[in-house]
């Protein structure tokens, strides 16, 4: 274990994980897959585990703690006393990866005094990578098409964001793909009185944080259920970006590592996002 918290060799660790992650998801992707359910009735897989196991391996480089969808969840007495910690998804969208169609990811995120300062989401089935750090104060976009090389490759190539803004005259607003709620759905009703009509587009997972993040999208409301591993590297991503994963309720940036584990209510917001849609 290491005790240097040098921001680029934990950014590089992150990315390294993910990646790995990834190519073990998807040599699992066309086999048969064991599928299990949690107590909320919610899909794991074996392949959720296998990341896991890859990714806290990488991880383990450092002395940090890891708080993982797929590992020990300790309590918050022994939690609360952390600074720093990981948290992570190493299969964000199982429903998805069960289907088939592509949208889902692995999430890292480093977090220091409750903020997201890192975050990694890679896509693998679509060779898709996000990554952002607050060393850099800035966020990336790379297309792995090639397959991955080396640390300083992928560096070179990676695209600045806010790569562009798709804006168009209907603003496109994201919603989950197999989540989408009653509370979701008023709040997007509302905008649409409000703007005048919206384009609502459905997309697994926390790419619809890398496409708020790039501008291909202007909202990503979300009134269901999420944990903390679900949006803590998505929010880095987009608050690099000039973005914001906000509470619902009181406009405050979503904090991490709670008692609770569940997010709040959030509204995540584009850069490009006009004031009036929210």
């Amino acid at each position: 274990m290491n005790n240097d918290f040098n921001m680029e060799k934990l950014l590089d660790t992150a990315i390294l994980a993910a990646i790995s992650a990834g190519q073990e998801l998807m040599i699992n992707y066309n086999k048969t897959l064991s599928i299990d359910f949690k107590k909320d009735q919610s899909p794991v897989t074996n392949a959720d585990r296998s990341a896991h196991a890859l990714i806290k391996t990488a991880l383990q480089y450092f002395d940090i703690p890891l708080l993982s969808e797929e590992g020990e969840h300790l309590s918050y007495s022994i939690r609360k006393k952390w600074e720093k910690l990981w948290i992570v998804d190493p299969l964000d969208g199982t429903k998805e990866y069960i289907k088939r169609n592509d949208e889902f990811t692995v999430n890292i995120a480093f977090i220091e005094n409750n903020q997201p300062i890192i975050g990694v989401i890679y896509a693998p089935a679509l060779q898709l990578l996000y990554f952002a750090s607050k060393h850099l104060n800035k966020a990336f976009k790379h297309e792995l098409k090639g397959g991955f090389t080396n640390l300083n490759e992928l560096y070179y190539q990676a695209i600045e964001l806010p790569i562009n803004a798709h804006l168009k005259t209907n603003p496109i607003v994201l919603a989950s793909r197999s989540h989408l709620d009653l509370g979701t759905k008023g709040y997007i009703d509302s905008i649409n009185k409000r703007c005048g009509k919206i384009n609502l587009v459905s997309v697994g997972s926390s790419l619809k944080f890398g496409l708020i993040a790039e501008g291909s999208a202007l909202l990503y409301p979300r009134f269901s259920s999420t944990y903390e591993w679900d949006t803590a590297a998505g929010q880095a991503i987009v608050e690099m970006a000039g973005g914001s994963v906000i509470n619902a309720d009181d406009g405050s940036p979503l904090i991490y590592n709670k008692k609770d584990l569940l997010n709040p209510h959030f509204i995540t917001r584009s850069a490009f996002a006009r004031s009036g849609l929210i």
